[in-house]
C-alpha cells in the first residue's frame, strides 16, 4: 500500500537568511567568480558587462576592481544599484543578486585583492591612478542549486526517468543577507 507522501514532490523550496544566506553566497561565487555585472545606464537601459569577483567577505559583501574609467563608474556614481548574475555549472549552481555599490580608492582594499594577473588591466600595478575597488552589499537574492551536488542529483534524474518519477534533487529560495 502507498502511503499518501510517495506521490508528492520533494521539498525544493529553502530561503535563506543572515549567515545561512551569506554561506550560499560565498560557495557559488567560490565556483564562478565572475559574473554578470549590470548597471543603469543614463538612458534608463541596462548596461551588463563580465566582472571578476575578487572576494567574498564575512557578511556577503561582494568586492571587484574597476577602472574609474569605465562606464560602470560613471553609472554607478549616478545609481548605485546593480544586479549580478552567476552560473557555475551547466544544471546549478546559479545566483541572481541585488545590491548597493560604492566605489572607493581604499589603498589596503587594493592591495589585498590584488594579483599579478590583474596587471593586464592596470598596467602601472596596484598604484595605477585609475584603479577603484567597488564594494556590492547585496540586499536580496535568489538562488537555484541541487541538495547534494550534481552527482547525486543526476543519477536521482537517470533513477526517476527509468522507474516514472519526480526524484527531484533541485533546492531554490530567496537570500537575505
Amino acid at each position: 500500500m502507498n502511503s499518501i507522501h510517495e506521490n508528492q514532490p520533494e521539498d525544493t523550496h529553502e530561503d535563506l537568511r543572515g549567515l545561512d544566506a551569506v554561506a550560499k553566497i560565498q560557495e557559488i561565487v567560490g565556483k564562478s567568480p565572475n559574473c554578470f555585472f549590470s548597471t543603469m545606464a543614463p538612458n534608463g537601459t541596462t548596461d551588463t558587462r563580465p566582472m571578476n569577483v575578487r572576494q567574498v567577505d564575512e557578511h556577503g559583501n561582494l568586492w571587484f576592481l574597476s577602472s574609474c574609467e569605465s562606464h560602470k563608474n560613471e553609472e554607478l556614481s549616478a545609481l548605485p544599484t546593480v544586479e549580478l548574475y552567476f552560473q557555475a555549472s551547466t544544471h546549478s549552481d546559479f545566483l541572481h543578486l541585488k545590491g548597493r555599490a560604492t566605489i572607493s580608492r581604499d589603498h589596503s582594499k587594493i592591495e589585498e585583492l590584488w594579483e599579478p594577473a590583474i596587471r593586464t588591466w592596470f598596467t602601472e600595478g596596484k598604484d595605477d591612478p585609475r584603479i577603484t575597488v567597488i564594494q556590492v552589499e547585496p540586499v536580496e537574492g535568489y538562488y537555484w542549486d541541487t541538495k547534494h551536488g550534481n552527482a547525486i542529483a543526476g543519477i536521482k534524474i537517470l533513477i526517476g526517468a527509468a522507474i516514472g518519477k519526480t526524484l527531484d534533487d533541485s533546492i531554490e529560495g530567496t537570500l537575505k543577507v
